[in-house]
C-alpha cells in the first residue's frame, strides 16, 4: 500500500466517515490505511467521540449543572465502552462498505505484527528456553 496512492478526505468527508457515511472511491486506500495503521484504535475513537459530541448539547439544558453534566458523562462513558467493545466489527463493516472483502482488516494488522511478533518469540526462545549444559 504506497503512501502516494492515499487521498486523505476533506474535512466534511472525514465527518461524514465519522458518522458511518461512505468515502469516494479515490479514499478507498486511505479507508484501508486508517483501520490497520498502527494507532487504529485511537482512530477509533476519534470517530467514536465525533459520534456522541452532539450529545453535549444536554448542557444547554435548564436545571442543575451538575444533573446535566452526570448525564452526559454516562451518555459518553456508555458509548465509548459499547464503541471499543465493537471496535474490530465496526472495523470491518468500514472496510466491507468501502469494496474490500470481510477480513480484511485483521489480515492486514496480522501481517504488520508477524516480524515483530516473530523476533519476541526468538528473544524468548533464547532467554528461556535453552538446554542447561550437562
Amino acid at each position: 500500500m504506497a503512501a502516494d496512492r492515499r487521498i486523505r478526505p476533506n474535512p466534511l468527508q472525514w465527518i461524514w466517515y465519522a458518522f458511518g457515511g461512505r468515502l469516494p472511491e479515490r479514499c478507498r486506500e486511505w479507508v484501508l490505511h486508517d483501520i490497520t495503521c498502527r494507532a487504529w484504535v485511537l482512530r477509533h475513537l476519534a470517530r467514536s467521540l465525533v459520534q456522541i459530541s452532539p450529545g453535549l448539547l444536554f448542557l444547554l439544558l435548564p436545571g442543575p449543572f451538575w444533573i446535566r453534566a452526570m448525564s452526559v458523562l454516562g451518555g459518553v462513558i456508555l458509548a465509548v465502552w459499547y464503541s471499543m467493545s465493537y471496535l474490530e466489527h465496526t472495523s470491518e463493516y468500514r472496510l466491507v462498505k468501502h469494496g474490500y472483502p470481510l477480513g480484511t482488516g485483521k489480515e492486514v494488522r496480522e501481517q504488520a505484527r508477524a516480524a515483530v511478533r516473530a523476533q519476541r518469540a526468538q528473544r524468548y526462545a533464547e532467554l528461556y528456553r535453552h538446554q542447561p549444559e550437562r
